[in-house]
């Protein structure tokens, strides 16, 4: 008998622990797209509502590290107020859960029409008030064939504005 207690003690955990994570991926998929729809309609407010109070956004150049404040508010204030914001859409998206269940991870494939592929990668927070994304960082997808040509194009922007630094 003990041992049929204990067999559907782990039975209820394990159903628990993958009902909890399949309602906390709808939460997070839900967040994304949202984060990522404020951001098309230049909804300033609701954007960076997504954001832990301590969040941090990496662009895709290399000085674009803006922690949320009161840096990447700023930057968000003045890039939406003429009711413009920027267009990703999540094609392909994957998260990881820390075994507590208040870490997750995630990495997406977003395309812009304008822009075409990127990858987004970040941490979400799972806080009183919901996940918030603590950590959001945007690169440019390369394909391989294109690999040389683009990085010699990077090369040449860095060491012309280096140059122009000086």
């Amino acid at each position: 008998m003990k041992k049929l207690i204990y067999l559907m003690s782990l039975i209820l955990v394990f159903c628990t622990d993958s009902v909890m994570a399949s309602d906390d991926k709808v939460a997070i998929n839900t967040l994304m797209d949202g984060f990522h729809d404020a951001a098309s309609k230049a909804n300033e407010q609701r954007y960076l509502g997504y954001f832990a109070k301590d969040g941090v956004f990496m662009g895709t150049d290399d000085w674009e590290r803006w922690p949320l404040n009161p840096d990447f508010r700023a930057y968000v204030g003045e890039r939406f107020k003429g009711g413009k914001g920027w267009t990703y859409k999540a094609i392909e998206r994957h998260i990881t859960f820390s075994p507590d269940n208040k870490v997750a991870w995630f990495d997406e494939i977003t395309k812009s029409e304008k822009w075409g592929l990127f990858r987004g990668t970040g941490v979400l927070l799972k806080q009183a008030g919901g996940w918030k994304i603590a950590h959001y960082s945007m690169s440019v997808l390369v394909p391989n064939e294109a690999w040389v040509a683009v990085s010699d194009l990077a090369k040449a922007a860095v060491k012309k504005r280096d140059a122009e630094k000086k």
